[in-house]
Order: structure tokens, then sequence, then C-alpha cells
């Protein structure tokens, strides 16, 4: 990546002392830390569309992830395990290990659990789109499909940026959806419950973050001004959102070179002919950085995210920060 957006400061590449796990990212990194992390890198100039493609191997349990990122002061790997079939044991779907490691000499200083990493910076990239795709004139109404990990952490981002009012959860098992609406009555939203999908009728944001490979709700239902944002898959023959949302949508993504290898969302509706390949109204550095036109308040907003290694990158970075802070 050039220019260095992630600059080092007075920590010059100490090794920590042990691996940050599960707790520990908690510990170090709110969610709108975490946004505040990618943001700033964003601002110094990084550019999404260089960054390094990732490389998805098949494998008999699902797919390895190899997911590689560097600027001058900084390097760093993601290996990210897929197990659909984990669930069902009672073990993460997302499994893996995160490698980071100083730019100028390449040594190694931290491990980070891959999952837990994925897991804090998913949803901030999705609440850095949200802080710029919406309104903050009054609270917003929430629609969030999934009940899994990644949902309970949207729903930690979402809060961070915005103030909700109202959260309905829809997913597919009932007793976990109803345990995320009682973690959002603690975390403060006074109406939380389970719903249905045609609820995004009345949703400001509507997050969708499941392993649905078809579309999770009606497109037409999306209110004008109201801003969906998908994150579940990144393989391009699954999608979460239809083809009529696509087309009413202003639609923005983190780059426009990995939209085009693995934005399902987006490459179906193409390949039905619904949008042509410049539907893309901009990326999320366009965004962040006011280069983007703002969309018309009449019109729907999608914002699609897959996943990218400079994401994981800025976000390892600060918790090597924070933990290296501790330490002093």
């Amino acid at each position: 990546m050039s220019p260095d957006p992630i600059r080092r400061d007075a920590v010059l590449g100490t090794p920590l002392g042990t691996p940050l796990d599960a707790p520990a990212v908690a510990r170090l990194l709110t969610p709108g830390g975490a946004v505040e992390a990618l943001a700033e890198v964003l601002r110094e100039g990084l550019d999404p569309e260089d960054c390094p493609p990732r490389t998805a191997v098949p494998v008999p349990a699902g797919e390895l992830l190899l997911m590689p990122a560097a600027s001058a002061s900084w390097a760093g790997v993601k290996v990210a395990g897929v197990a659909p079939g984990n669930p069902a044991l009672g073990l993460p779907r997302i499994t893996g290990s995160y490698l980071l490691l100083d730019g100028p000499t390449l040594r190694p200083l931290a491990v980070i659990d891959g999952a837990a990493l994925t897991s804090l910076r998913t949803p901030a990239v999705s609440a850095l789109a949200i802080r710029h795709l919406t309104g903050t004139g009054r609270p917003s109404r929430l629609v969030l499909f999934g009940s899994g990990p990644q949902a309970y952490g949207h729903l930690e981002a979402v809060l961070a940026v915005r103030e909700v009012t109202e959260a309905v959860v829809v997913g597919r098992d009932q007793e976990r959806a109803a345990r995320l609406v009682a973690h959002a009555r603690d975390l403060g939203v006074p109406k939380a419950r389970t719903g249905a999908a045609g609820d995004v009728a009345e949703a400001d944001l509507v997050v969708c973050c499941t392993t649905a490979r078809t579309p999770l709700f009606d497109g037409r239902l999306v209110a004008p001004g109201a801003t969906v944002v998908a994150v579940g898959s990144h393989e391009p023959d699954a999608r979460e959102t239809d083809s009529a949302l696509v087309r009413r949508a202003a639609v923005y993504v983190e780059s426009r070179a990995v939209a085009a290898r693995e934005a399902g969302d987006l490459l179906i509706p193409e390949a039905e002919g619904a949008v042509g390949p410049g539907h893309i109204a901009g990326n999320l550095a366009e965004l962040v950085t006011g280069r983007a036109a703002p969309p018309d308040p009449e019109t729907p907003r999608l914002f699609k995210s897959v996943g990218m290694a400079w994401e994981d990158l800025a976000v390892a970075v600060a918790l090597y920060r924070a933990a290296s802070d501790g330490e002093t």
C-alpha cells in the first residue's frame, strides 16, 4: 500500500509476550475504536483498490482463506477457516489466527485470535459506512438479520455510531434470536423484539449478517432513504439482497475491484441484466473522504461488504498499540 497510511509511532516493534485471545481483543478495543482505526487509515490515504486479493482454498471441512496486507510500517496475514459444519458441533463457523509483523523487518509482533478480530473489524466496516450513509437527525429503527457472532458485533457497532430506538431481530432460530433481543435491551435499546422479513418496510437501517445464499427479503419494501448493509457472503454465487433492491439503490462497496470478483449481491443482478457494471456509486474511501457524491434522499442505499485484508491490518495494529501501551 502506498502512501503508508498505517504509520508507526513510538512503539518500535516489540513482540507481545502472549497471544491476544478473544477476551483480550474485546478488552483492548471497543467497536467505536475499531471504527476510528479504519477511518484513520482511509483519511491518511489508503486506497482499498490496491489491496492484495484474498486467496480461497477449498478443503474437506469448508474453506481456508489467506488474507495478506502490508504498509511500510506494518504487515500481517490472516489465515481463516470457514467450516459450515462447526455450529452443529457447538463450534464457531469462522476460525483462524492473525499474525502481525513489523513492516521494515518482517519480525513477528503479535498473534491475534482470528475469529475475534473478524467479529470486531467486520461490524466496524459496516458502522463506518453507516456513519456516512445515514443521517443523524433522528434515532434509527433497525432490522437485523442473523443471530450469530456477527449479529451481536453489528448491533454493538451500530450503537457506537447511531442512536437506535427499535431493533427487530430476524433469525431462523427463534431461541437464538430471542437471546439477541435480550442483549439489545441490555444495551439500552428500548424497543427490541423478534420479527419477520416484512419488517424491513418500516426500517431506517437493515443489516444482513447471515449465511444465506438467496435473498432474505423483498427489496421493493425498503423505504426511500433507508440504508441496507449486507456482509454475509464473499462468494459470487451467493447473496442476501435481491435484484430489485440493487436496481433501486445507490450502491457502495469497500473496493470496486473486489466487488467485481466476490460480491454476489451485485454480480447476480448484473448477470440477470438488472444493472450494469457502472452501478456502484462509490467505495468506502470515497465515502470517508467526501469524494463520493451523497445519495439522493429518496433513494435507498446499499453497502455491500465482503471483507478485506487492509481492514484486518488496521484493526490489528490498533489492538497491538493498545496491548503495548498496557505493557509499558
